[in-house]
């Protein structure tokens, strides 16, 4: 099921969330029991934002835990030959990242769960950094590979109540991949030709999945 950009409603830090989304995420975090959502695009497509945004407007009822805090720390990469494709399927510990779902879905009782975090103005994932308390309702997890049918990726879908997918103009997506590793230290060569030569092929690797989603939208 598609939904294109609908009239939005503006979240506590200003973003304009589409109102069908919100009223998605407020179905599944009335629910009753722990649900988890995924958010799921290509590079740049803004699910970070959206997720953010969707938690800001349900305020104490939903925590974000993005997929990026399982990259691979950059001394990994570099110890495993990857560091030139930082973001590809294979520099993320997927394995752990389906392990913390598991606990996510099925919080045992009184024991807060703690996840990891990326931080992008280091480049590097810092373990602990989220809380997620065991009576709250909704988990909002977002990344590239939630769909992705390869080990142990394969295993993420049956872990979310729903997944949707962020469709949107190419065009926009990729100037902003450009704003976004110019401001985080690569030169405009060197962050277009990472935009060229990692971050699109993985958009098409992305692509391919979509039809796996619960739902998609177009956004921003």
């Amino acid at each position: 099921m598609a939904a294109g950009a609908d009239e939005g409603v503006a979240s506590s830090a200003g973003i304009e969330v589409p109102e069908a989304a919100l009223a998605r995420a407020r179905a599944l975090a009335g629910a009753g029991t722990r649900r988890v959502l995924g958010i799921v695009g290509p590079p740049g497509a803004g699910k970070s934002t959206l997720a953010q945004a969707l938690a800001d407007a349900l305020p104490g009822r939903a925590q974000v835990v993005p997929m990026d805090g399982f990259h691979l720390a950059q001394a990994a990469l570099e110890q495993l030959g990857r560091a030139g494709r930082k973001g590809a399927p294979d520099t993320f510990d997927s394995a752990g990242f389906v392990a913390l779902l598991r606990r996510l879905r099925s919080p045992a009782e009184g024991e807060t769960v703690w996840a990891p975090s990326f931080r992008r103005e280091i480049e590097e994932p810092v373990a602990g950094a989220i809380a997620v308390p065991p009576a709250l309702p909704l988990v909002i997890t977002e990344g590239n590979y939630l769909l992705l049918e390869q080990p142990h990726w394969r295993d993420v879908a049956g872990l979310l109540d729903e997944c949707w997918y962020l469709d949107g103009d190419d065009a926009a997506r990729v100037a902003r991949l450009l704003r976004r590793h110019v401001a985080h230290g690569r030169s405009p060569e060197a962050a277009a030709q990472w935009v060229r030569d990692t971050d699109e092929p993985n958009a098409r690797l992305i692509a391919a999945t979509r039809q796996r989603s619960t739902w998609s939208l177009c956004w921003p």
